[in-house]
């Protein structure tokens, strides 16, 4: 049972998404006691109206709103000071919420204080019977830093059929569904704002694993996400953060030695990505974005390595095995399969 005493956060971060609020809010509101958990919209700075609509028919959902555009991680820091709690959970605006979807991760986190963060089995809103890109069925990364999940693996979804319906230890949680005890995600300095979006979640989990924490997930708690609902996968400037921001995470908290020959390793499969976007349906600008990610990598890379890295964390050591090998050669599509 939620202890009274404790104080949860649900905190909802918007952009231009009043269409998308109006679709998934009310599954949150009813779904999330009132008694135990406080829902918030913080708005990066829209022009839709989403702010007005939310305090017109939402009464018991409060809004804090930027003055401009943080994206996901600075509109995230800088409203949790305005935020007392023991736990945050961080929400996408895209996602449905079943009805007690928030009770088991708060027991797992009560019940294990080596438990820093936690996510639920995130599934497709389009097609419920398929595990969602975005964390699936819990995170980790391969030896040269690609992030793939229980459920899918490269752009390849797995249908649920509760073959991941086990508590499982995982290295990273979902950023669509995230909930962090708020003394953690403070003491590590929260989301690196230097990524604006995409990969900030597993640069903040493997941050938290190097101060001595663990991430989960939670299968029994379960969301659906619809996904791609402020930038979507057609979007070259997507294609640009998620390899530059995944090369900065890799910069930041790898050892060094490794980084002097997974770059050039890294460099080989992402140029093959590269023509693969080149050939496929995605278009020049997207093939554009990579080499580009990479020269803005480059230019970054002595201020990471002067200024972003900790070295007084504990260090954690990769799986040995490499997603773009075990995928396209050897032809393993599936978790269960590595």
């Amino acid at each position: 049972m939620i202890k009274k005493n404790k104080k949860i956060s649900i905190i909802i971060l918007n952009y231009n998404g009043k269409n998308l609020l109006k679709k998934f809010l009310p599954s949150v509101v009813k779904y999330s006691d009132p008694e135990l958990s406080s829902i918030y919209v913080v708005d990066n700075n829209s022009k839709d109206g989403s702010i007005e609509y939310i305090n017109d028919r939402f009464h018991s959902v409060k809004t804090l709103s930027h003055k401009k555009n943080y994206g996901y991680a600075g509109g995230y820091n800088k409203c949790i000071n305005n935020i007392n709690s023991d736990y945050y959970v961080f929400l996408n605006n895209d996602i449905e919420v079943t009805e007690n979807w928030l009770k088991p991760m708060f027991d797992a986190l009560e019940s294990n204080s080596n438990m820093g963060a936690c996510q639920p089995k995130i599934l497709s809103y389009n097609d419920k019977k398929y595990f969602e890109y975005a964390g699936a069925a819990g995170g980790f990364i391969d030896f040269l830093g690609y992030p793939y999940c229980r459920g899918r693996i490269f752009d390849f979804l797995e249908k649920d059929e509760g073959q991941y319906d086990n508590i499982i230890k995982t290295f990273w949680s979902s950023g669509a569904c995230l909930m962090i005890r708020s003394k953690i995600f403070k003491n590590s300095g929260g989301f690196d704002e230097n990524f604006f979006a995409h990969m900030e979640e597993i640069d903040l989990c493997w941050r938290i694993s190097k101060m001595g924490y663990d991430n989960y997930c939670i299968p029994s708690s379960k969301i659906y996400h619809l996904g791609g609902g402020t930038l979507n996968n057609q979007d070259p400037r997507k294609t640009y953060l998620n390899f530059r921001n995944n090369l900065i995470m890799l910069a930041k908290n790898d050892k060094i030695l490794s980084l002097t020959y997974k770059i050039p390793f890294r460099l080989f499969f992402d140029f093959f990505a590269s023509f693969k976007f080149l050939i496929g349906k995605k278009s020049f600008k997207h093939f554009f974005a990579i080499y580009k990610a990479y020269l803005n990598f480059i230019i970054l890379l002595p201020k990471i390595l002067l200024f972003s890295r900790k070295y007084n964390l504990k260090k954690i050591n990769l799986t040995y095995k490499i997603i773009p090998l075990e995928y396209f050669l050897k032809g393993n599509k599936r978790f269960s399969e590595l």
